[in-house]
Parts: structure tokens; sequence; C-alpha cells
């Protein structure tokens, strides 16, 4: 919105003794300036918006008033009792945010579209899923096979769309893998399917596993942030034709617009982590964790970089394999022995840490850490190719 605003009273001013006094309004037709403007304006507004949520939260009772599933198993060494009473649903705070930001600060493309449908729809399926826990009081919410019905639909829909549009086909033709510098399959049938399979489980699986991450204070938001500003990164590069061809990374017509709503998105991020630390005041909730992982795994499609998201989102990665693997394994010997047996003290694999008396803190900081780690590595493939 400012970006046309700006041009509208530029092209009004133009060969005019105003034109001087207005020059300043170029810096809007700056990706950069854009960027660094919607970050400022992301985190400003959650910082003016998140007491008035909290409050508005606790006033119609969208609180947690059910036990964790880690709760439900007992006590942690040195944790906590428990998170009753918290505020959820928080992810409302940080949609509402990022999609006013994105609007005033972004052009409007099909990127754009796209990440927006994908906030969308994944914040009204948590939204479901939260009030589901809420109204029943317990932590079961829709079922498992509903949610992944709904992410699929959505997944196939936005590789299709993007296959069958001819500026966006070589998105899904055309798969890549990190650190070589060619696809590695494109131009038949194949590499369509291929890349509409990988498409598909990269949103759907993006959009999981910041879900399942999404358990200890200021884990998942923080991790988010992390991210965001790997895809940051990518997005200009990806965006500038020298750059991408220096780089010798794929160039994306567009794929600068991306690089503001990652903007937004860490502002967003950054401001619900300050009610989110821990002791955290309120949860972003499945209404929360659903679009920012969803919405990850967008933009990596969107750049023709899905398999980079596994290496900049590693935390999440473990997280999710961790939960994979304990359910595998415990139907596998449940089948075999009669007993099922487990391959970590409990999943997903933050839960493992606490169950060996590590605190919320300390597992927080240092799957921060491991986060800031994954981000290097995946920040190097711009160069190892």
């Amino acid at each position: 919105m400012l970006y046309y605003l700006s041009q509208m009273v530029l092209a009004q001013v133009k060969d005019t003794p105003w034109h001087g006094v207005f020059s300043f309004l170029r810096l809007f037709g700056y990706i950069t300036f854009r960027a660094a403007g919607a970050a400022v304006t992301a985190l400003a507004l959650s910082l003016w918006l998140g007491p008035r949520m909290i409050a508005w939260l606790k006033e119609t009772k969208w609180g947690q008033n059910y036990e964790d599933r880690a709760q439900e198993l007992g006590k942690f060494p040195g944790q906590p009792s428990g998170k009753r009473g918290t505020p959820t649903m928080g992810g409302l705070m940080m949609v509402l945010v990022l999609d006013v930001t994105t609007m005033l600060w972004a052009r409007w493309n099909t990127q754009i579209q796209l990440v927006g449908m994908t906030v969308i729809v994944l914040c009204f399926l948590g939204f479901i899923d939260d009030y589901a826990k809420i109204n029943r009081q317990n932590s079961d919410g829709v079922q498992e096979f509903v949610k992944l019905w709904v992410q699929g639909a959505l997944a196939l829909f936005v590789a299709f769309y993007l296959w069958r549009l001819p500026a966006t086909s070589t998105l899904i033709s055309q798969v890549m893998v990190p650190f070589y510098k060619y696809p590695v399959v494109e131009g038949t049938a194949l590499s369509a399917a291929l890349g509409i399979i990988l498409t598909s489980l990269t949103i759907v699986g993006s959009s999981n596993a910041v879900n399942l991450t999404d358990g200890l204070d200021g884990l998942a938001i923080g991790c988010t942030a992390i991210v965001s500003f790997v895809f940051l990164v990518l997005t200009y590069l990806s965006a500038n034709a020298k750059a991408a061809a220096y780089l010798q990374i794929p160039h994306v017509q567009g794929a600068g617009e991306l690089t503001v709503f990652c903007a937004a998105m860490i502002g967003t991020s950054l401001g619900f982590m300050w009610f989110n630390s821990h002791p955290a005041q309120v949860f972003m909730g499945d209404t929360g964790s659903l679009p920012l992982g969803g919405v990850l795994g967008m933009i990596a499609v969107l750049i023709h970089q899905p398999l980079v998201l596994a290496l900049a989102g590693g935390v999440f990665v473990a997280e999710a394999g961790s939960v994979i693997l304990q359910r595998s394994w415990f139907k596998f010997t449940r089948y075999k022995y009669g007993q099922g047996r487990r391959i970590f003290l409990m999943a997903p694999l933050h839960h493992h840490f606490q169950k060996l008396g590590w605190h919320e803190s300390q597992v927080v900081s240092r799957f921060y850490i491991l986060c800031v780690l994954c981000a290097v590595l995946a920040l190097s493939t711009l160069k190892i190719r």
C-alpha cells in the first residue's frame, strides 16, 4: 500500500516544483527500505497489540485450561507444576500483525498472494483446533488426519498452481538440492511428479514440524525468527538477477517481495517473543504454529530451495523426526515383542532433555544455538556449490 501511494504521489508531482520536496518517496521503491520498514512496523505493532490481545484472550477465557501432554505424564525434574490458565491463540495477534504489515509494505504479486493464502488457511485450521481443545477442556483438538487432509489439499493446490502457471512452472518441474548448482531432475513427467510431491511434503512437513516444536516457552517462535532471517537473505539474493547469477542460485522474478514478508515475519516473531519468553504470558497455539511453519515451507518452495529449509530448520526437523521415530519404534516393538519400547525418554525431542533434568530455559537457549548453527549451514549453500 505504501509503495503504491508513494508512486501515485511521485507521478502527480512529476515535472512540478514539488518534485524535489517529495523525492524521498523514491525510497519506497527499494526492497531493503521496505523490508526494514516492515520489520520495525511488525515489531512495534506486536508490542502495542500484545497486552491488549492478552487481556482480551483472558476475558474471553481462551486460555489453556487443560494440562499439557507432557504434564499429564508427570512433572519434569526442577520444572514448574503446569501452565494451566495461560492464554492461548496468541497466533491471532501474530497473523493480524503479519497481514497488516505485509499489506502496508509489500507489493502485490503472485508470491505474496500465495503466502497470504497459506497464512489465512492454516491460521483458520489452527483456530478450529485450539477452539476444540478449549471447548472440550483436553489436549486432543482436531483429529490428526483432518489436519493432514487440509494441509495436504492446500499444498497440492499450490503445487499444481505453480506447475500450471508458465512463469513459475520451473519451480515444480526442476528439482534442486543444496550444494549443487544444477537441477538434479528436470524436463520430464517424473520431474514434475517429484516436484509436486516435494512441494507438498515441504509445506505440510514444515507446518507440522513447527507445531511439534511449540512446546516450551519461546522455543518455536525464536527458531522461527532465526529461520526467517535465513530466508530473508535467500529471497533477496534470488530476486537479484546479478547476485543470483554470481552465486549460481535460481533467479526468481518478484521474490524480492518475499524479502519484505520475511522481514515482517522477523519483526512479528520478535514482538511475540517478548510475551512468549519464559514464563510465557501467552501461547501462540496451533493458530500460530501451523501458519508459521506452513509459510516457511511456502517461501522455500517459491525461491526454488525447498530442501534448504531442512538445513535452516534443522531443529524443526529433529523435533518432528523424534516424534516419527518414537511412534514408529513403539508400534514396531509392540507388534514384535508384545510391549512398546521407546528411543527417547519422551517426544518431541525438547521433552526428552527435560526428562534428563534440563531446565526449560536451558533447553530453549541450547536449541537456539543449534538453530543458529543450522542457519549458518543453510547460508553456506550459497557459496559451496
